[in-house]
């Protein structure tokens, strides 16, 4: 068998080809994700690129989520050889400068979306704690990601309407992640669905967040009953300070959720210091995407990342996101929205992605029906 193009390079980590990966599990993974929005909420695009080596799959997909519309193009194909080309179909990510910036191209317009768009890191990516899952005593997720917040210039075109892109308004925030996730077409559940968990719940915060003068990442998962089982909170400084990074203390999060839904209104975080005072953010949900209608993620009925489409697969789509039927779905899966920070006398930018699953008793839920009041 030939090596590939990336063997050429001291990356190795194991004694194979990077060709292979070190591991036979069908749901290796290596993704990507982006969002940029110009600070209203008026106009919020998410939109990734992921590869699945031992299922010999590439796809990517873009959202835009304008008014009550949140348009989709995605796009699927066979994984080649070259690990150093991220593109599939008209979609493409250049790295121009490594943990700085990158240029993501779609010339996807024909599916209602196309964009050349360049990122700028605005402080340095900061790698995150190791995430790791269990159910029914298999791995669910082993994953590492690094983030960084930054900036967005160039074009964005929507339904055959350009927007122009630039720095000085344009927001965002970027993760790269790797490692195992269920990804591809669904596997039998098995004792999962012979044995349901009682009260099972599971609630997820995720909170990138730019002001001028820091980052700031807030991570908490938990439990139906409320216990933490994954955590962080870092303040990440500009590369010029020299400043390492603060590993911040416990976060405490109280969402307000829309009366009705478990969709967050705002939400408080109040983040221990060592030797001062808590650092509490309060954080305005502006408009939002919800990744389950369109972009592939948490149980999207119609698309999943990883499944095998056929080659040179694309196609556009678009939800109305007033259907009723679609606010209900996607109040029980991931909706990230755009995110307006206060700290201080600061105002940050960034992303507040959500999700609350069955039952949570912090926030009141008793079981999947359950909503606010």
């Amino acid at each position: 068998m030939l090596p590939v193009p990336l063997d050429e390079y001291p990356v190795h980590q194991v004694p194979l080809s990077m060709r292979h990966m070190d591991t036979s599990d069908r749901n290796a993974y290596d993704r990507c994700y982006f969002n940029a929005h110009e600070r209203t909420g008026e106009i919020f695009l998410v939109t990734g690129l992921g590869v699945y080596p031992n299922l010999g799959v590439i796809d990517a997909y873009a959202t835009v989520r304008r008014g009550d519309v949140q348009s989709t193009v995605r796009m699927s194909d066979a994984l080649g050889d070259d690990r150093m080309s991220q593109s599939v179909g008209p979609y493409r990510i250049e790295v121009l400068d490594p943990l700085n910036r990158l240029r993501l191209v779609c010339d996807a317009d024909d599916h209602g979306i196309g964009f050349d768009l360049t990122w700028t890191g605005s402080f340095p990516a900061a790698e995150e704690v190791p995430h790791v899952m269990r159910r029914n005593g298999r791995i669910a997720l082993d994953a590492q990601r690094f983030w960084q917040v930054g900036t967005w210039s160039g074009a964005l075109r929507v339904g055959g309407e350009e927007i122009v892109v630039g720095d000085e308004r344009w927001v965002g925030s970027r993760d790269r992640s790797w490692g195992i996730r269920s990804v591809g077409e669904a596997e039998p559940p098995g004792r999962a669905e012979a044995e349901p968990q009682e009260g099972a719940g599971f609630w997820w915060t995720y909170v990138p967040l730019r002001f001028d003068d820091f980052s700031l990442m807030v991570i908490a998962q938990e439990d139906g009953d409320g216990t933490r089982t994954h955590c962080e909170a870092v303040r990440v400084w500009p590369s010029s300070s020299g400043r390492v990074p603060d590993v911040l203390g416990w976060p405490e999060i109280e969402v307000e959720y829309r009366s009705g839904t478990r969709i967050p209104r705002s939400a408080v975080v109040s983040i221990p210091q060592r030797r001062s005072s808590p650092l509490v953010v309060e954080v305005d949900c502006l408009s939002h995407v919800a990744l389950n209608c369109g972009s592939g993620y948490s149980r999207d009925p119609d698309w999943g990342h990883g499944q095998w489409k056929g080659r040179g697969w694309i196609e556009g789509v678009e939800h109305d996101m007033s259907d009723p039927e679609l606010v209900g779905r996607s109040q029980f899966g991931v909706i990230d929205h755009v995110a307006r920070a206060r700290c201080g006398g600061a105002e940050g930018w960034g992303l507040f992605e959500h999700g609350c699953f069955g039952r949570h008793e912090p926030s009141g839920f008793a079981d999947w029906s359950s909503t606010a009041p």
